[in-house]
C-alpha cells in the first residue's frame, strides 16, 4: 500500500522562494546602478535610510509564516509590483525599498484576494514598520497603481508562467531579471497547470 506523505503545515510555497529570488536579483541589479530617488519620485515613500539586515527571502518567509496569506496573494503582489513600476518607469526597486514594496504589495493583495486577513497594525508588526508608515505606504501604493487591483485569471496564469521561468533560471546561469513585464490578456495563452505548479510547495 502506498504511504501517505504529510506535508509540514507551514511549509514555504515555491512561489515565495521564487518571488524572493526574482526580487533579490532585481534589487541587486538596481543597487549596482546606484540610482537614488529624486524628491518627486513616487518610490520616495518606500525608500529606507539603510538596507534592512533581513534578506528578501527571510522577509517573505516571515510574512508567509505570520500573515497566513494564501499562496495566490504572492502572485498577485508580484502583479501589483509590476503594475506600479510600469506606471512609474523611473522607479527602481533596490535594497533600500524592496522590503517596503513587498509588505505593501502583499498587504494590498491579501485584502483583495483573501476573505480573512489581518489588519494593517498586524502587518506593520510583521513587516517591522509603524502602523502610520504602513497606512501611508498602502495609500501611496494604491494611488501609484491607479487603483488597478483586479487580476483576471489569464493575467494570473501569465505571471505564474513568468515565475515558473524564474524557477528554471535558478537552476541555470544567472541572467538579468525582468520586472517590467505587464502582460495583457491577449499576450497570454498559458494553461492553468502553470499556476498550480507555481503555487505548489
Amino acid at each position: 500500500m502506498a504511504e501517505v506523505v504529510e506535508e509540514e503545515p507551514h511549509a514555504i510555497p515555491r512561489v515565495v522562494s521564487i518571488l524572493s529570488s526574482l526580487l533579490q536579483r532585481v534589487a541587486e541589479r538596481n543597487d549596482a546602478a546606484q540610482r537614488r530617488p529624486a524628491l518627486h519620485d513616487r518610490a520616495l515613500a518606500f525608500h529606507g535610510l539603510s538596507k534592512p539586515a533581513i534578506s528578501v527571502r527571510s522577509y517573505l518567509e516571515r510574512i508567509f509564516r505570520y500573515a497566513s496569506c494564501s499562496p495566490a496573494c504572492y502572485v498577485v503582489a508580484y502583479v501589483y509590483l509590476d503594475r506600479f513600476t510600469k506606471r512609474h518607469p523611473s522607479v527602481s526597486i533596490d535594497s533600500f525599498n524592496v522590503h517596503r514594496f513587498i509588505i505593501t504589495s502583499v498587504l494590498t493583495a491579501v485584502k483583495f484576494m483573501d476573505d480573512i486577513y489581518y489588519n494593517n497594525a498586524y502587518f506593520a508588526k510583521v513587516g517591522g514598520i509603524t502602523l502610520m508608515e504602513m497606512n501611508y505606504l498602502e495609500v501611496d501604493f494604491l494611488f501609484g497603481m491607479g487603483f488597478e487591483l483586479n487580476v483576471t485569471p489569464v493575467i494570473f496564469h501569465s505571471y505564474c508562467s513568468i515565475l515558473q521561468r524564474e524557477m528554471h533560471l535558478l537552476e541555470s546561469p544567472p541572467a538579468p531579471p525582468r520586472l517590467h513585464c505587464c502582460l495583457t490578456e491577449e499576450e497570454s495563452s498559458r494553461s492553468s497547470w502553470l499556476s498550480e505548479r507555481c503555487l505548489g510547495t
